[in-house]
């Protein structure tokens, strides 16, 4: 199916990851699967969930701030607590909880007052529905990640993955034609296969409702676009992809967790990101009252003062240049006639391109406007000479990354050949 116009513009996407735990910070779901904490401790997190402090305008507010142009919101993760007045009933924080109300109708509704694009999480397994089939192990209540060992031995009821598949499928369909998503974010896809979790009726499922729907990859043959997560791959996944990036080492909201990415090294892996053609999601985790912790908020919002300067490098740009051609990301402009140059460190001399057959029009320093020169060195019959451009003025450098605009006669024509012997 072919991918939506305005995710691989977007560039960058805010993820929530909210739910019960983090009233006591633990890992989100994973807490009790990996012994963190006992599956019963996990669960007395219900009775601390009060979200007294949400504010989704607030959150819509500093995701603007930050540049964003989408979020996702965690609706269930795999420990099955719903955020939504499901009918598909299981556990969720409006019965289950003292918050005793719907946390994603107000989510949704403000981040369309943002006009930014809505994405909801939702994990296909759920770890503390009744049907779904677990193992139970001496010490901490566990599930299997050997893909679907229940079903290989024989031990899983297929009625009761028949109800489970039920219960699944009517929490999609609320989350489908009550929010009307953007973006449905999948998880949890591991242990099964695509046809024991009927992938393709839940793909029509969610395209029925509205057939624009994003799908992420855990969809698995039904998904529009790939999600790596931590680490910026050294070659771009085929199509279109996103980044999944946590400010700390943390998904949820873990007060120990002091492992904060500098500003600067947001702006690095964002401009790495993007280089490639691909968009960063940044995950952020309020505190169990609703309140985003100071420390995420104020690298969202350097990041966002960042982004403000340097626009025209960011939305709806294509990949830049391939490594080899100029050291450091860049990113293209949509009608390939501006090459946007990024610069981690000050230049001591000149930058310098390499392969570059068309004419440079004029270079200026994005965000002052500063012209610089320019010329060429070399060539020799089809190889291109190198393109040297004049390295910025101290003041005109920026303190987490300097661009470069190139703008061409042309769009770009690259040479990226060996050369006569």
């Amino acid at each position: 199916m072919p991918m939506r116009s305005w995710f691989s513009g977007a560039k960058l996407g805010i993820f929530i990851h909210y739910g019960v735990y983090a009233v006591d910070g633990v890992a989100e779901s994973w807490s009790f699967y990996t012994g963190e904490t006992t599956h019963e401790q996990y669960m007395k997190q219900l009775g601390g969930f009060t979200a007294s402090h949400y504010d989704p305008a607030a959150w819509a507010d500093l995701f603007a701030r930050t540049g964003a142009r989408y979020a996702v919101l965690t609706t269930r993760h795999h420990d099955g607590v719903a955020l939504w007045d499901t009918g598909h009933r299981n556990l969720d924080v409006v019965r289950d909880t003292p918050a005793g109300r719907d946390l994603v109708t107000g989510f949704v509704e403000a981040l369309r007052a943002r006009d930014l694009k809505v994405g909801l999480y939702y994990s296909h397994s759920d770890w503390n529905h009744p049907d779904y089939a677990t193992e139970r192990h001496p010490g901490p209540y566990v599930v299997p990640l050997n893909a679907y060992s229940q079903a290989e031995a024989g031990t899983e009821d297929p009625e009761a993955w028949a109800r489970y598949l039920a219960y699944r499928d009517g929490q999609v369909r609320e989350l489908v034609e009550q929010f009307r998503p953007d973006l449905l974010w999948f998880d949890g896809e591991w242990e099964r296969t695509e046809e024991q979790w009927r992938m393709d009726a839940l793909a029509g499922l969610v395209l029925a409702g509205n057939p624009d729907t994003v799908l992420n990859g855990r969809m698995l043959g039904h998904g529009d676009y790939a999600t790596p997560e931590q680490g910026t791959p050294l070659r771009a996944p085929d199509g279109p992809w996103e980044l999944c990036l946590t400010i700390n080492d943390s998904w949820g909201h873990r007060p120990r967790d002091r492992a904060f990415k500098s500003v600067r090294q947001l702006v690095r892996y964002f401009t790495e990101t993007i280089g490639m053609g691909g968009n960063l999601l940044l995950a952020a985790g309020p505190r169990e009252d609703g309140t985003i912790p100071e420390e995420q908020i104020a690298r969202m919002e350097g990041l966002g003062a960042w982004i403000a300067r340097h626009a025209d490098a960011v939305y709806d740009t294509v990949a830049g240049l391939p490594a080899g051609h100029h050291y450091g990301p860049s990113t293209l402009s949509a009608d390939r006639r501006t090459l946007y140059l990024v610069c981690f460190d000050a230049p001591r001399d000149a930058v310098s391109v390499r392969g570059l057959r068309n004419r440079v029009r004029r270079v200026t320093v994005l965000g002052t406007g500063t012209e610089l020169g320019h010329h060429v060195t070399g060539g020799l019959h089809e190889v291109p000479g190198v393109t040297w451009i004049d390295a910025p003025a101290a003041a005109d450098l920026d303190d987490r990354a300097t661009i470069l605009a190139v703008e061409l006669e042309g769009e770009l024509d690259l040479y990226t050949g060996t050369g006569r012997p």
